[in-house]
């Protein structure tokens, strides 16, 4: 019965010792593993720190390089900036001076046809007959008339006088005629108004005032005393003319002539 306990101690023991053993064995194998798969981690884990890192250097590197091109483009785009402002200035500038050209175009244009209008003949009307004249004759013309109208014959006398010297066939010599002799009637020079009435008689006889020139010619002719001539005339007027204000004058003066 000792022996048995004792044997079976033994077999106890031994066992315990192989437990142990298989146990001292198992964990070396399990410490193996772990530091087999400790190392893979940490290759993984510096590998993937590694590739983390490369692509963070690259995005990097990709954010810089981006930043520079944006940066580039900024200025591009500030120089076409500056570039299209200076020529939207220009074409202002531009614009204002062919404004200008176009004015002062305009206003040279304008002034020569101003003053090549100076130059050009006009139509006039004047005592019923229309033609055409300088505006040099028409302005002198119209000059000597208003001296004769304010009633200074002397000079009205002389403004008609040069005019028929400047303007000899102008459309105005038989009007020029007739006020240059009334002129010289108010001032009794008879013989110089009468030659000049009958100059505007034999030149144009079918002139608006030819009745009223006879009718003077006539009243020179009772001014004189020579009743004869003046009948004469006034018969002379009556026929040529009788349908003129200047014949029924004529009629009531024949009557008191005889």
């Amino acid at each position: 019965m000792k022996m048995h306990a004792r044997f079976l101690a033994v077999v106890l023991a031994s066992c315990g010792a192989c437990v142990a053993q298989a146990g001292i064995f198992d964990d070396e194998e399990a410490r193996r593993a772990i530091l087999d798969l400790r190392q893979r981690v940490d290759a993984s884990r510096q590998e993937s720190e590694k590739r983390v890192a490369e692509e963070t250097q690259r995005a990097t590197e990709d954010t810089a390089q981006m930043r520079r091109s944006l940066l580039e483009l900024q200025n591009q785009i500030e120089v076409l900036r500056v570039e299209l402002a200076r020529l939207q200035g220009q074409n202002e500038q531009f614009t204002r001076e062919v404004a200008e050209l176009q004015r002062q175009q305009k206003d040279i244009t304008q002034g020569v046809d101003d003053r090549l209008r100076k130059f050009e003949p006009i139509k006039t009307t004047v005592d019923g007959r229309e033609f055409t004249v300088e505006q040099s004759e028409k302005r002198d013309f119209d000059a000597a008339l208003a001296i004769f109208r304010k009633g200074d014959f002397q000079a009205a006398q002389v403004a008609f006088v040069d005019f028929l010297k400047r303007y000899g066939q102008s459309g105005y010599v038989p009007s020029a005629f007739f006020w240059l002799g009334n002129a010289q009637y108010a001032t009794r020079d008879y013989k110089e108004a009468v030659q000049n009435f009958r100059t505007l008689l034999v030149q144009t006889p079918d002139h608006m005032r030819a009745p009223e020139t006879v009718l003077s010619i006539a009243n020179y002719q009772i001014e004189l005393k020579d009743i004869k001539a003046a009948r004469k005339t006034l018969e002379e007027l009556i026929k040529a003319y009788p349908q003129s204000e200047a014949a029924a004058a004529a009629k009531e003066r024949l009557a008191r002539l005889k």
